[in-house]
């Protein structure tokens, strides 16, 4: 094989990985620059009938992994996976005696079709924050309440009754994980990857 043979057939096997790239480099300079900003086209032709479609919906997606956008435009970084992306689960709680805070929150987890599972979580994370305590009060935090608000007159949205009431501490504490979080387990998982949730 001659040498320039060799630089033809090195060439042909590197087009398809360097029209992927190419393609990575428009999609994000177009997630960088505002909507409509960037007009940019490409036109590449592979020999003998090869493509490189799947190499650039691979770094299509690998790049839709690293770019985040926020206030002042987008910035290329990894993301961090946060532990909501992955199954956490937590020790069967068991039936709650009633009238308890948690037989509240049992009643209001299972309305809102969440299941045992999640119930378990929750029971969980609030054990570990105030031993589900309507009056825990964290003194260098702040925080307040079962579901250690900070601050936690936060939970005056749910309730004039915040201090005293385990229902309004609730409704606000779930609130809170479903909003932030998704689920309980996902709350839970957070809790037990970084120590706070």
């Amino acid at each position: 094989m001659t040498g320039r043979s060799r630089r033809r057939d090195a060439f042909t096997r590197l087009l398809p990985v360097g029209a992927a790239l190419a393609v990575a480099g428009l999609v994000t300079a177009a997630s960088i620059a505002p909507m409509g900003a960037v007009q940019s086209s490409y036109a590449v032709s592979f020999p003998r009938g090869e493509t490189a479609e799947t190499q650039a919906l691979e770094i299509l997606a690998a790049a839709a992994h690293f770019t985040t956008r926020d206030a002042y435009g987008a910035t290329a970084k990894p993301v961090e996976p946060e532990p909501a992306s992955f199954a956490f689960s937590a020790p069967a709680a068991g039936t709650p005696d009633p009238g308890t805070a948690q037989a509240i929150a049992y009643d209001i987890v299972m309305a809102m079709g969440l299941g045992e599972g999640e119930y378990s979580c929750l029971v969980a994370l609030w054990n570990r924050e105030s031993g589900w305590n309507v009056y825990a009060h964290n003194a260098s935090s702040g925080a307040y309440g079962i579901p250690q608000a900070l601050p936690g007159d936060k939970m005056a949205s749910a309730g004039a009754d915040w201090q005293t009431n385990p229902v309004t501490q609730i409704n606000w504490g779930l609130s809170y994980i479903m909003g932030r979080y998704g689920s309980p387990c996902a709350a839970w998982g957070h809790s037990e990857s970084y120590g706070w949730y």
